[in-house]
Protein backbone atom coordinates (compact mmCIF):
# COMPACT_ATOMS: atom_id res chain seq x y z
CA UNK A 1 0.00 0.00 0.00
CA UNK A 2 1.16 3.22 -1.15
CA UNK A 3 1.12 6.29 2.11
CA UNK A 4 1.80 9.70 0.45
CA UNK A 5 1.96 13.58 2.02
CA UNK A 6 0.41 16.27 0.10
CA UNK A 7 1.64 19.66 1.59
CA UNK A 8 0.23 23.00 1.81
CA UNK A 9 -0.20 25.70 -0.18
CA UNK A 10 2.54 27.81 -1.11
CA UNK A 11 4.65 25.06 1.06
CA UNK A 12 6.41 22.28 -0.28
CA UNK A 13 7.74 18.98 0.41
CA UNK A 14 10.27 19.81 2.47
CA UNK A 15 7.90 21.25 5.54
CA UNK A 16 8.10 20.58 8.89
CA UNK A 17 5.56 17.82 8.91
CA UNK A 18 6.10 16.24 6.34
CA UNK A 19 9.39 15.52 7.18
CA UNK A 20 8.47 14.37 10.71
CA UNK A 21 5.91 12.03 9.13
CA UNK A 22 8.57 10.98 6.41
CA UNK A 23 11.20 9.96 9.89
CA UNK A 24 8.50 8.35 12.13
CA UNK A 25 7.19 5.98 8.88
CA UNK A 26 10.91 5.72 7.92
CA UNK A 27 11.32 4.29 11.50
CA UNK A 28 9.08 1.28 11.06
CA UNK A 29 10.24 0.72 7.56
CA UNK A 30 7.66 2.36 5.63
CA UNK A 31 8.26 5.01 2.80
CA UNK A 32 6.24 7.68 2.72
CA UNK A 33 6.01 9.72 -0.60
CA UNK A 34 6.03 13.46 -0.59
CA UNK A 35 5.20 14.57 -4.22
CA UNK A 36 5.98 18.50 -5.04
CA UNK A 37 2.39 19.52 -6.15
CA UNK A 38 3.87 22.77 -7.21
CA UNK A 39 6.96 22.94 -9.01
CA UNK A 40 5.47 25.84 -11.60
CA UNK A 41 4.52 27.46 -8.63
CA UNK A 42 2.68 30.71 -10.69
CA UNK A 43 0.97 28.23 -12.61
CA UNK A 44 -0.50 25.91 -9.84
CA UNK A 45 -3.95 25.02 -10.11
CA UNK A 46 -6.18 22.34 -8.22
CA UNK A 47 -6.85 20.11 -11.33
CA UNK A 48 -2.75 20.03 -11.52
CA UNK A 49 -2.29 18.90 -7.93
CA UNK A 50 -5.11 16.08 -8.87
CA UNK A 51 -3.60 14.96 -11.55
CA UNK A 52 -0.19 14.34 -9.78
CA UNK A 53 -2.42 12.84 -6.95
CA UNK A 54 -4.39 10.72 -9.39
CA UNK A 55 -0.73 9.30 -10.24
CA UNK A 56 -0.16 7.81 -7.10
CA UNK A 57 -3.58 6.60 -7.02
CA UNK A 58 -3.49 4.74 -10.64
CA UNK A 59 -0.10 2.67 -8.92
CA UNK A 60 -2.41 1.00 -6.49
CA UNK A 61 -4.47 1.44 -2.94
CA UNK A 62 -3.14 4.29 -0.85
CA UNK A 63 -3.68 6.02 2.78
CA UNK A 64 -3.04 10.07 1.80
CA UNK A 65 -1.56 12.26 4.45
CA UNK A 66 -2.47 16.02 3.98
CA UNK A 67 -1.65 19.50 5.47
CA UNK A 68 -3.70 22.04 4.63
CA UNK A 69 -4.74 22.90 1.24
CA UNK A 70 -3.44 19.40 1.04
CA UNK A 71 -5.43 17.65 3.62
CA UNK A 72 -8.63 19.05 1.12
CA UNK A 73 -7.12 17.76 -1.56
CA UNK A 74 -6.12 14.39 0.16
CA UNK A 75 -10.04 14.38 1.09
CA UNK A 76 -10.86 15.37 -2.70
CA UNK A 77 -8.91 12.57 -3.75
CA UNK A 78 -10.38 10.31 -1.87
CA UNK A 79 -13.97 11.20 -2.55
CA UNK A 80 -12.72 10.46 -6.71
CA UNK A 81 -11.16 7.72 -6.30
CA UNK A 82 -13.30 5.53 -3.31
CA UNK A 83 -11.92 2.46 -4.58
CA UNK A 84 -8.26 3.53 -3.96
CA UNK A 85 -7.59 5.34 -1.20
CA UNK A 86 -8.43 3.61 1.90
CA UNK A 87 -7.86 6.25 4.49
CA UNK A 88 -6.42 9.68 5.47
CA UNK A 89 -4.63 11.85 7.72
CA UNK A 90 -5.77 14.97 7.55
CA UNK A 91 -3.95 18.47 9.43
CA UNK A 92 -6.25 21.48 9.58
CA UNK A 93 -7.98 20.66 5.92
CA UNK A 94 -8.62 24.06 4.21
CA UNK A 95 -12.28 23.64 3.36
CA UNK A 96 -13.89 26.40 1.95
CA UNK A 97 -10.48 27.98 1.42
CA UNK A 98 -12.11 29.62 -1.79
CA UNK A 99 -13.82 32.14 -0.31
CA UNK A 100 -11.24 32.54 2.89
CA UNK A 101 -8.79 33.46 0.28
CA UNK A 102 -10.79 35.67 -1.33
CA UNK A 103 -11.58 37.58 1.43
CA UNK A 104 -8.76 37.61 3.22
CA UNK A 105 -7.01 39.34 0.01
CA UNK A 106 -9.57 41.66 0.03
CA UNK A 107 -11.92 42.79 -2.91
CA UNK A 108 -9.22 45.55 -4.04
CA UNK A 109 -6.45 43.02 -4.16
CA UNK A 110 -8.87 40.97 -6.15
CA UNK A 111 -9.54 43.87 -8.64
CA UNK A 112 -5.64 44.09 -9.17
CA UNK A 113 -5.29 40.41 -9.27
CA UNK A 114 -7.83 39.90 -11.88
CA UNK A 115 -6.32 42.65 -13.80
CA UNK A 116 -2.64 42.00 -13.64
CA UNK A 117 -3.29 38.05 -13.84
CA UNK A 118 -1.21 37.43 -11.06
CA UNK A 119 -0.43 38.14 -7.56
CA UNK A 120 2.46 38.32 -5.30
CA UNK A 121 2.30 35.47 -2.89
CA UNK A 122 4.92 34.50 -0.09
CA UNK A 123 6.25 31.00 -0.64
CA UNK A 124 7.15 29.60 2.67
CA UNK A 125 8.87 26.58 0.91
CA UNK A 126 11.26 28.72 -0.74
CA UNK A 127 11.32 31.52 1.58
CA UNK A 128 10.03 34.30 -0.98
CA UNK A 129 7.47 36.04 -2.93
CA UNK A 130 6.19 34.53 -6.32
CA UNK A 131 3.68 35.32 -8.56
CA UNK A 132 0.25 33.01 -8.36
CA UNK A 133 -1.81 33.42 -11.65
CA UNK A 134 -5.70 34.17 -11.15
CA UNK A 135 -6.40 30.96 -13.12
CA UNK A 136 -5.46 29.30 -9.63
CA UNK A 137 -8.52 30.56 -8.38
CA UNK A 138 -10.87 29.95 -11.13
CA UNK A 139 -9.76 26.51 -11.37
CA UNK A 140 -10.44 26.14 -7.75
CA UNK A 141 -13.98 27.03 -8.18
CA UNK A 142 -14.69 23.92 -9.87
CA UNK A 143 -14.71 22.36 -6.59
CA UNK A 144 -16.74 21.36 -3.80
CA UNK A 145 -15.52 23.61 -0.63
CA UNK A 146 -16.16 19.93 1.95
CA UNK A 147 -15.21 17.07 -0.36
CA UNK A 148 -17.77 13.35 0.92
CA UNK A 149 -14.93 10.64 0.60
CA UNK A 150 -16.10 6.79 1.81
CA UNK A 151 -13.03 5.96 3.53
CA UNK A 152 -11.86 6.52 7.36
CA UNK A 153 -10.31 9.44 8.31
CA UNK A 154 -8.72 10.63 11.15
CA UNK A 155 -8.46 14.91 11.38
CA UNK A 156 -6.18 16.48 13.28
CA UNK A 157 -7.69 20.50 13.96
CA UNK A 158 -5.37 23.31 15.77
CA UNK A 159 -8.12 25.16 18.56
CA UNK A 160 -6.21 28.31 17.69
CA UNK A 161 -6.33 27.96 14.17
CA UNK A 162 -6.36 31.48 12.59
CA UNK A 163 -6.66 29.93 8.73
CA UNK A 164 -9.26 27.58 9.12
CA UNK A 165 -12.13 27.92 11.34
CA UNK A 166 -12.51 24.84 13.87
CA UNK A 167 -16.27 25.06 12.65
CA UNK A 168 -15.28 24.20 9.17
CA UNK A 169 -13.47 20.64 10.33
CA UNK A 170 -16.04 20.11 12.92
CA UNK A 171 -18.35 20.36 10.09
CA UNK A 172 -16.42 17.26 8.12
CA UNK A 173 -16.56 14.97 10.89
CA UNK A 174 -20.47 15.46 12.42
CA UNK A 175 -22.45 12.87 12.23
CA UNK A 176 -19.80 10.35 10.59
CA UNK A 177 -18.39 8.01 12.79
CA UNK A 178 -16.05 6.96 10.16
CA UNK A 179 -14.10 10.32 10.56
CA UNK A 180 -12.11 10.49 13.75
CA UNK A 181 -11.37 14.54 14.68
CA UNK A 182 -8.68 15.38 17.24
CA UNK A 183 -8.85 18.99 18.43
CA UNK A 184 -5.32 19.68 19.92
CA UNK A 185 -4.17 23.17 21.46
CA UNK A 186 -1.84 24.60 18.68
CA UNK A 187 -2.69 27.01 16.03
CA UNK A 188 -3.13 26.08 12.12
CA UNK A 189 0.39 24.55 11.68
CA UNK A 190 0.19 21.90 14.47
CA UNK A 191 3.71 22.07 14.66
CA UNK A 192 3.98 22.26 18.31
CA UNK A 193 1.89 18.76 18.75
CA UNK A 194 3.97 16.78 16.30
CA UNK A 195 4.10 13.80 18.48
CA UNK A 196 0.37 13.61 19.86
CA UNK A 197 -0.10 13.52 16.03
CA UNK A 198 1.98 10.98 15.44
CA UNK A 199 0.98 8.43 18.12
CA UNK A 200 -2.83 9.31 16.90
CA UNK A 201 -1.14 9.04 13.08
CA UNK A 202 0.76 5.24 14.04
CA UNK A 203 -2.08 3.74 15.58
CA UNK A 204 -5.06 4.35 12.87
CA UNK A 205 -2.31 3.13 9.93
CA UNK A 206 -2.18 0.15 11.92
CA UNK A 207 -5.82 0.12 11.47
CA UNK A 208 -5.79 0.47 8.03
CA UNK A 209 -2.76 -2.19 7.54
CA UNK A 210 -0.51 0.57 6.12
CA UNK A 211 2.03 -0.42 8.65
CA UNK A 212 2.90 -3.63 10.47
CA UNK A 213 1.05 -4.37 14.23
Amino acid sequence: MTLAYLHGFASGPTSTKAQFFRAGLAALGVTLEIPDLAPDFTHMTMSGQLAAVDGILARGPAVLLGSSLGGYLAALAAARNPDRVRGLVLCAPAFGFTARWEARVGPAAMARWRAAGVLPVFHYGRGREEPLAIAFLDDARRYPDEPDPSCPALVFAGRHDDAVPLGAVEHFTSARPERELVVLEAGHELVEVLEPMWERTAAFLRRMGAVER
